[in-house]
């Protein structure tokens, strides 16, 4: 019977890495794309790594492992699981790193996509022991530029990233063909990474982080001093024999090989600066050798004219001279230099801080400015959400009042004309704090602030609450990280008022902030926008963003999990819209404490992160998935559909914990998985008449108020003196602005049918 051949052989070589082996296997096991086998090469190791092997193998017959009987190496293991490989491409992954989530499936797609070629090199991060991410800085070499696949000569920047084997699929038969094996010793990769793209007849990329890269705190074998690490000279030398062998071997492409001398060069000029400057490399003793070697390598290898900025052929004229005690002292003036200017600087800055706080007392002497309000958003972001809603309705309905926004000065171009600009931390800034009648603010006012006799502070908080928040946090550390309960009291107890949507927020932030300030009761000002939109303002921001005319763009907007050290879409959003087709776009826009994108912005997945406006994203939506966002509260005031993506459900109100049950109060749809959630849009549930239903629900219990003039209620309130404010329009009469595809949004979907056995009824989450 003939064995089926599986589309990827990953290659896992374990030699001392007991620690991390489990997460590596369970990493590849849990892909999403189950056609590959796994190869795991136990290469002499004197820890449990083949123990651990052998149970995966035991648990799954993909997995299959081979036991060297000495350590011969990352090399040779490799090698030792190509001889055994038989799926299409080769994956190679190091017994410390691991896969993300759905990178097989990305990689087959995008090799079906590229039509089969020999080399797909795609994007990795780095994931360091405190739980940060760092991705590839390089990456601008692998996103979509002009057709695919393509030869190296067309992209010769492929040659910056990183030469590693755990980037890039290799077609298994190329690499038989050609005979490519990895060599023993350090730096194995050098001699095989180069060969296999400058003979690869066809290359692709795909723009997406497939692996995370383990950075260890200690025991990585590149962080080992030794003398190993003088391997790297003989691998250089393989691959400059290699392209003079093969320069020999193929005349007619004498031309193109012979371009690749010069950026071969200057790659092996840079690899080793890196290894004779990287602290836990060289030991002392080998440090004199290492350079009387690069010497020599630089010499023999050296093209004369090889463009390079100034900085770069000095570094390489000083290898190349073996100028060892000119390079140090170069290496120690610098580091001086930047010593002298960190203890300057922190004395500069000790002085300014002073200066700066005997500033603000004097200015807490002089009178109050009852024409001046000061309005900033926590992290000092942009202009907008509330304050900046409440900021407009003060220069509309109180011209009287001067306003002022606080905002980093990268922000300060979103700074409507008219109003002031402060930068955070200055003179200016700290006298419109000591001086000014109104603050207007959302999140903490600062420790340094003192709350004057006379001024006005009002707190419009983060939205309609779900998750935990204040005092309820107490008994949740891993939300809680380290806050500071008493001073949060303090805070409460300067505030005069509080903004609220609705009654469920009044009490619930009357309990976790509990202090002598007033409720303003009126809806939240920052969907005020929402409901005096147009049709042409909708049409506007949608063309703007790059939404194709006629499709159905959906908003991903997950909220940040306090129980995860890294943040990662829990959607393969690319899978979703090739699974819904070409009708469908994704607008993925990531927690602002992310600090990175869900995705990359490609095809019909669109990366809105950085959009300063959620508001406007809103309204170039058609429907909201997201999982505990509060951002849902908002969106209903929309009267647009939202779907809940309800994953990690039990480990989210575990860490966090919720204030309302979306299993029992849901807006819309709920799906638990990936799956649940292509159906719900496959079949229309995201919009029908249940879905309408339970909106309509929702609405009435979380948006009583939010009827476009919530932010003139306040300003009414707090400014004018009013104590009764414009009531509420009723439900009924609203008109908020519509979708630009209702009309399409309600035909049905029959060009891809649901997943098997799609589940959508909310009381099974």
């Amino acid at each position: 019977m003939e064995v089926p051949v599986p589309r990827f052989s990953v290659i896992v070589p374990a030699y001392q890495v007991q620690a991390y082996l489990h997460a590596c296997l369970e990493s590849v096991l849990a892909q999403s794309y189950p056609d590959f086998e796994v190869i795991v090469v136990d290469d002499g190791s004197p820890d449990a790594c083949g123990t651990i092997a052998d149970e995966f193998a035991a648990l799954d017959p993909r997995v299959r492992v081979i036991g060297l009987p000495r350590n011969e190496g990352l090399g040779p293991a490799r090698n030792a699981g190509m001889e055994r490989a038989g799926g299409d491409y080769l994956v190679f992954l190091d017994g410390d790193d691991t896969l993300t989530p759905h990178a097989l499936r990305g990689i087959a797609d995008r090799i079906k996509e590229t039509g089969e070629p020999d080399v797909l090199v795609y994007d990795y991060a780095r994931t360091y022991w405190t739980g940060e991410t760092v991705r590839n800085q390089a990456a601008a070499h692998l996103t979509e530029q002009g057709p695919a696949p393509f030869r190296l000569a067309d992209r010769p920047g492929l040659l910056k990233l990183l030469m590693v084997a755990w980037n890039k699929a290799v077609r298994r038969e190329f690499a038989v063909r050609e005979g490519f094996a990895f060599p023993p010793g350090y730096y194995e990769d050098t001699p095989w990474t180069y060969p296999v793209l400058m003979t690869a007849g066809s290359v692709a990329t795909l723009d997406r982080v497939c692996v995370h890269y383990r950075q260890r705190l200690r025991g990585s074998i590149l962080g080992t001093p030794g003398e190993r690490h003088l391997d790297v000279f003989t691998q250089y030398d393989r691959v400059f024999a290699f392209l003079d062998a093969r320069m020999e071997t193929h005349p007619e492409s004498r031309k193109e090989l012979a371009r690749w001398r010069p950026l071969l060069y200057r790659r092996m000029a840079d690899h080793l600066t890196t290894v004779y400057t990287r602290p836990g490399r060289l030991p002392r003793s080998l440090r004199a050798e290492f350079l009387r070697r690069a010497r020599v390598h630089c010499r023999r290898y050296r093209v004369p004219g090889a463009p390079a900025p100034l900085p770069v052929r000095l570094r390489h004229a000083l290898l190349r001279l073996g100028l060892r005690r000119t390079y140090g002292a170069l290496r120690l003036a610098s580091a001086l230099r930047r010593g002298t200017a960190g203890v300057a600087a922190g004395l500069l800055r000790a002085a300014r801080t002073g200066a700066l706080r005997l500033h603000y007392r004097v200015q807490r002497c002089l009178p109050l400015r009852a024409d001046r309000a000061v309005f900033a958003v926590e992290g000092d972001r942009g202009y907008g959400r509330d304050p900046g809603a409440l900021e407009e309705a003060f220069r509309r309905l109180a011209p009287h009042v001067r306003t002022a926004w606080t905002a980093d000065r990268v922000h300060h171009h979103t700074v409507p004309p008219g109003t002031r600009r402060l930068t955070p931390g200055t003179a200016a800034h700290w006298t419109a704090l000591a001086r000014s009648r109104y603050l207007v603010r959302e999140g903490a006012f600062g420790p340094g602030l003192v709350r004057r006799r006379g001024q006005v502070l009002v707190q419009t908080q983060a939205g309609t609450p779900l998750k935990h928040m204040g005092l309820d946090l107490q008994e949740r550390p891993a939300a809680a990280q380290g806050t500071d309960f008493a001073r949060l009291l303090r805070e409460a107890d300067s505030w005069d008022y509080v903004v609220s949507a609705n009654r469920h927020s009044t009490l619930t932030w009357e309990r976790v902030h509990p202090g002598d300030w007033t409720a303003l009761e009126y809806g939240q000002p920052r969907t005020d926008v929402l409901q005096r939109a147009t049709a042409a303002d909708v049409a506007r921001l949608r063309e703007t963003l790059g939404v194709p005319e006629g499709t159905v763009a959906i908003l991903y907007a997950p909220t940040h999990r306090d129980y995860r050290r890294t943040q990662r879409s829990a959607l393969d959003l690319e899978r979703v819209v090739r699974r819904l087709g070409p009708r469908f776009v994704v607008l993925a826009r990531a927690h602002p404490r992310h600090g990175g994108p869900l995705a990359a912005s490609a095809g019909r997945v669109l990366d809105v992160s950085d959009h300063p406006h959620v508001e406007s994203l809103c309204l170039a939506s058609d429907a909201l998935v997201t999982d505990y966002s509060s951002l849902m509260f908002d969106y209903a005031g929309l009267d647009r559909p939202i779907v809940i993506h309800a994953a990690e459900r039990e480990a989210y109100e575990a860490a966090r914990g919720t204030y309302v049950d979306l299993r029992s109060f849901p807006p819309g749809a709920i799906a638990r998985d990936e799956d649940e959630l292509i159906g719900v849009f496959a079949s229309g549930d995201w919009h029908g008449t249940r879905s309408a239903r339970l909106r309509a629900a929702f609405r009435e219990r979380f948006c009583p108020y939010d009827d476009g003039r919530a932010a003139e209620r306040v300003v009414r309130r707090v400014v004018l003196g009013e104590t009764d404010p414009p009531p509420a329009v009723p439900l009924s009469g609203r008109r908020p602005a519509p979708s630009a595809t209702a009309a399409l949004a309600r035909t049905p979907l029959t060009t891809v049918p649901p997943p098997a056995g799609p589940r959508t009824v909310t009381d099974s989450l």
